[in-house]
């Protein structure tokens, strides 16, 4: 099973970044791989309208799944 966060995949902070207004669970989506486990992430409220763009290490993010996950 490959675990490595890629492009695309929707992710939850895990820690607080007060810096910009983010707090632990807020979701977002891997908008642009900037260095090996370095992501830019696009957080967005209901209407898709971007609130943050926040460049994470892979160790400040859980990848979320909405689907079963082959062991």
């Amino acid at each position: 099973m490959e675990d490595a966060i890629q492009l695309l995949d929707v992710v939850a902070l895990l820690h607080d970044c007060g810096e910009h207004d983010l707090i632990a669970g807020q979701v977002g989506t891997v908008v642009e791989v900037l260095a090996p486990g370095v992501f830019e992430v696009e957080f967005s409220d209901e209407d898709g309208r971007t609130y943050a763009m926040v460049a994470l290490k892979e160790s400040e993010l859980m990848e979320l799944h909405y689907s079963p996950v082959a062991a």
